[in-house]
C-alpha cells in the first residue's frame, strides 16, 4: 500500500509540474505571439489601415498568454496539488489503519494516531 501511495503521489506531482511550468511558460508564448504580430505589423507599414488591427491582434496575444497563466493553468495546478495532498493524507489513514489492525491494536489507540494526521475539522470523535 505504502508503494501504490507514492506511485501515485509521484504521478499527480508530475502533472501538477506541468501546469505549473505551462502557467510559468504562458506569458513569455504572449509575448513572443506579440513580437510576431510587431513585424507583421512593421512589415505593412505602407498600408496605414492595417496598422491599427495588426497591432491590436499582437498585443492579444500577451493578454491571452497572461490570461492563461493567472486563470487557467495556475490556479488548475494550485486545486491538482490541493487533491493530490488530499489523497495521500487518505491514503497514509487508510495505511496506518491497516498495519494497526493488522498489529489488533486497540481502536482506541488507532483514534488517536489517526487524529494526530487529521487536521481539526476532519477528527475522529468515536469513542467520546
Amino acid at each position: 500500500m505504502m508503494r501504490e501511495a507514492g506511485t501515485i503521489s509521484a504521478r499527480n506531482m508530475r502533472s501538477v509540474d506541468i501546469l505549473r511550468r505551462a502557467g510559468d511558460v504562458a506569458p513569455a508564448m504572449g509575448l513572443i505571439g506579440t513580437l510576431i504580430g510587431l513585424v507583421q505589423m512593421l512589415g505593412s507599414l505602407n498600408d496605414p489601415r492595417t496598422i491599427g488591427p495588426a497591432m491590436a491582434i499582437a498585443l492579444l496575444t500577451t493578454f491571452y498568454g497572461a490570461i492563461l497563466a493567472h486563470m487557467v493553468f495556475l490556479p488548475l495546478a494550485a486545486r491538482a496539488d490541493r487533491m493530490s495532498e488530499e489523497e495521500a493524507l487518505s491514503n497514509s489513514v487508510y495505511t496506518l489503519g491497516v498495519a494497526s489492525i493488522g498489529r489488533k491494536e486497540n481502536p482506541r489507540r488507532l483514534e488517536v494516531i489517526v487524529n494526530a494526521l487529521l487536521p481539526p475539522e476532519q477528527k475522529v470523535n468515536f469513542f467520546e
